[in-house]
């Protein structure tokens, strides 16, 4: 088993997606050969937050980790799929960012190639050589496979990049070795009216306001078109590293006999803004931000080349590889298995039409706390920070680009305020119900 996970990468950054310019023929092989969910979702738009999400398999407001100084407990720790599948006799490995803070959990793996905070991409090697991190990360989980094959016993593989995220404060800094890839490529701008940066953000305080993360990150990555340009091809070139990379992942699986008994999973963390709505990074409910790639493959299903249209959200990740190995879901797990989708079975119950979302980081009032619940027809999103709480509806399946509030239109559409309500009520439901 091998979970692949990438760092603030959209759900259109693949482009098996049909995205423009942008080309991953590793992915788009991959999801060719098994399951691509195209309406897959983070629970938390913002990296520790949604990876303690994907090892618990829980909401945040359940497993507790809502910043970057807080980890998992020794009790909680135990129930990550990570230490179920060691338990369970498989040889584990992490490669990578870990992402939550707390100790390191060196111990908890039997190969552990893993870091603390963001990492730097130009590192050096084993040897001492100046290598992008991609690239040796590359290398570390290709050497993990072979120390697998020796031990001839099943494994788990953890591979978290740091790539496509931003060097920060505002760099992205691909391997050099993709300095040729888009050059002159022309990007096209990003879906955005002029709705969109009035209404995408309720005007309370920090839509207008300079503090706003979301805005000043835009303002150093994205406000021109030269700029914007140049920041997404480069953003692009550090996924043809990852790309890169898991062609080479599975070419050293085919190599050593593994491949038809290797199930393999690439996602991300969250999504991240391009300069939709006038914003830069993520942490809010569009979209951009909160939709993710997902691509499944498992080489002992018949279904190939598939791409599902049900909500998949981040806490379904461990218990579908539980489910997937045969090993037994831990009790506080909210998420569910995906295996009935990846094998085209009809699933009991019936799946999720919607989910609730949550971002309770308000890192100093820059970032404002959001709730909401996300369907396939509507996004309702609350925030927090303003007395009393300030609502935004989009009507996601007329407005794919979330650009119109419909809270300040209901004279147009008086029954979408009928719609507000019901999903105000099942916002404080799922609030009290997910604890």
């Amino acid at each position: 088993m091998v979970l692949l996970l990438t760092d603030d990468q959209r759900a259109d950054g693949l482009s098996a997606a049909g995205t423009p310019v942008l080309r991953t023929p590793e992915l788009d092989r991959l999801a060719a050969d098994g399951v691509r969910f195209e309406n897959a979702f983070v629970t938390t738009s913002i990296c520790a937050v949604s990876r303690a999400s994907i090892l618990s398999g829980q909401y945040a407001r359940r497993h507790g980790v809502v910043d970057f100084a807080t980890g998992f407990t020794a009790g909680q720790i135990r129930d990550t799929y990570p230490a179920r599948f060691r338990a369970a006799g498989y040889f584990t490995g992490f490669v990578g960012k870990w992402g939550l803070g707390g100790a390191l959990p060196d111990t908890l793996f039997d190969v552990w190639n893993g870091f603390g905070g963001q990492g730097e991409y130009w590192t050096t090697d084993e040897r001492g050589e100046r290598v992008h991190l991609t690239r040796r990360m590359e290398r570390q989980s290709l050497a993990f496979l072979r120390a697998a094959a020796a031990q001839d016993a099943p494994f788990m593989l953890s591979v978290s990049f740091k790539a496509p995220h931003v060097q920060d404060p505002n760099l992205f800094l691909p391997d050099s070795a993709f300095d040729a890839l888009y050059a002159g490529a022309a990007i096209p701008p990003p879906a955005d009216t002029a709705y969109a940066r009035t209404e995408a953000l309720p005007a309370f305080g920090f839509a207008d306001n300079p503090r706003e993360e979301g805005r000043a990150r835009w303002r150093a990555r994205f406000a021109t078109d030269s700029v914007r340009q140049e920041n997404v091809r480069r953003y692009y070139r550090l996924i043809a590293g990852v790309d890169r990379a898991v062609g080479a992942l599975r070419a050293e699986l085919d190599r050593l006999g593994l491949a038809e008994s290797t199930v393999i999973l690439f996602t991300s963390d969250n999504g991240f803004f391009l300069g939709e709505h006038g914003l830069a990074g993520k942490w809010y409910g569009h979209d951009e931000s909160v939709r993710v790639p997902l691509v499944v493959y498992d080489p002992r299903s018949p279904v190939r080349a598939a791409v599902r249209p049900e909500i998949a959200l981040n806490i379904d990740l461990a218990p579908t590889v539980l489910d997937l190995a045969g090993l037994a879901v831990p009790a506080g797990v909210q998420g569910r298995s995906l295996r009935p989708l990846l094998y085209g079975q009809t699933p009991r119950p019936a799946w999720r039409t919607e989910f609730f979302y949550e971002h309770l980081f308000g890192y100093d009032g820059r970032i404002p706390r959001t709730e909401g619940v996300i369907s396939d027809r509507f996004s309702y999103l609350r925030y927090l920070d303003a007395e009393p709480a300030v609502e935004t509806l989009f009507y996601r399946a007329v407005d794919p680009t979330q650009s119109r509030d419909w809270t300040r239109h209901l004279d147009e559409r008086p029954a979408l305020a009928d719609t507000l309500r019901a999903m105000r009520g099942r916002w404080a439901r799922y609030r009290e119900a997910l604890r």
